[in-house]
């Protein structure tokens, strides 16, 4: 029996409550969580904005250390420390066969399978695929990475979502490069993370942009040189700070129609708008084709970053233990299990960086 966050269906309360989990079957391996981040993903799957099956144990962002390997696992052993990798590429079919790996066909392919039992008898589903928020899971071998030497994996745990997020959206969707002006919108988990990168590709002005005065310092610390309270003239405020002609980059956090419009129109002629934020389907963003064509920006989906977890981890300890990326700044709140519903609460206010959940 394991403490964990159930989620009994689609816009209902999370649930703590103890559940049964299985030991690790072949090609599995069972990890003791360190911490996991509570990301606004985690939010979306509660309240239907993402389809997974119900109920489900949440929590995708997490690291910790195996426990427990089936037979045929051995890139890692019980000791080892670890990151979970919620979107694992198949490797065969035709997005991983184009190097495309982040939108690998069978990446969400594991949250059907049954994970744990509650201790009625429940069946419970994995979330996104390895169901962090629990002292304990049991993951599929291909959804752990090897944790990097020398961080913590308490801080290793936002490695696995926003941190690898943020950083590919800038390094691998917008290409951000030295000199360019960034402004970057919704300045939460991702955001900060966006800013770190977005400093670490050399851009020469990085605006934060995000409807609360409170996120101002937190985001100059992450690399903001300029702060902009979210408003109707959002983007006529951003062509005033970089010359009248709009920033080279934008990259949206929020997924919210409004705010990619606004994204795409504080861009310079020729600009680049990627779109990290996830909306819903009913949610939609219009322009006319004769402004398509006049200002000619490009406008770019994002997803997991476009990273490959694999090859992007250990270029992203380099940046860590050097001290150019900073894990502990992102996080505003440390927090057990009991406090998820109020970090979703957070989240939907606009309230703070990462919470994060320690065991």
């Amino acid at each position: 029996m394991v403490r964990a966050a159930v989620l009994p269906a689609v816009g209902t309360p999370l649930e703590i409550t103890d559940i049964v989990l299985p030991e690790p079957g072949p090609g599995q391996v069972r990890i003791g969580l360190a911490a996991a981040g509570v990301c606004h993903s985690d939010l979306s799957l509660s309240n239907g904005t993402m389809r997974v099956p119900v109920p489900a144990v949440l929590g995708h962002e997490g690291a910790g250390t195996v426990l427990a390997v089936g037979e045929g696992v051995t890139h890692v052993a019980p000791g080892d420390g670890v990151v979970l990798n919620w979107a694992p590429s198949c490797g065969v079919c035709f997005h991983c066969g184009i190097g495309e790996v982040w939108l690998c066909a069978d990446a969400l392919k594991g949250v059907s399978r049954l994970h744990a039992r509650t201790a009625d008898g429940t069946d419970l589903h994995p979330g996104l695929n390895v169901a962090a928020f629990a002292q304990e899971t049991v993951v599929a071998a291909n959804c752990v990475l090897p944790a990097p030497d020398g961080i913590p994996l308490t801080d290793a745990a936002l490695l696995g979502c926003a941190v690898l997020t943020g950083y590919g959206a800038v390094h691998h969707s917008a290409r951000v490069r030295e000199g360019e002006s960034v402004v970057v919108f919704g300045i939460g988990g991702v955001g900060l993370a966006v800013l770190q990168a977005a400093r670490i590709a050399g851009a020469s002005k990085v605006i934060a942009v995000d409807v609360s005065p409170a996120k101002e310092e937190l985001a100059r610390r992450a690399g903001a040189t300029d702060y902009v309270i979210a408003s109707d003239t959002t983007p006529r405020e951003i062509r005033k700070l970089t010359g009248g002609q709009g920033a080279d980059v934008a990259v949206e956090c929020v997924g919210r129609p409004a705010t990619i419009r606004a994204a795409w129109e504080s861009t310079r002629r020729g600009g680049r708008t990627t779109v990290v934020g996830i909306g819903g389907k009913d949610q939609e963003v219009t322009f006319n084709a004769l402004e398509i064509f006049h200002w000619g920006r490009s406008l770019t989906g994002c997803v997991y970053g476009n990273s490959n977890p694999a090859q992007d981890l250990p270029v992203l300890a380099d940046h860590i233990r050097a001290g150019r990326f900073d894990l502990s700044m992102m996080v505003t709140e440390h927090i057990g299990l009991d406090g998820i519903p109020a970090a979703f609460e957070n989240m939907i206010a606009g309230k703070g960086g990462r919470a994060l959940v320690v065991f």
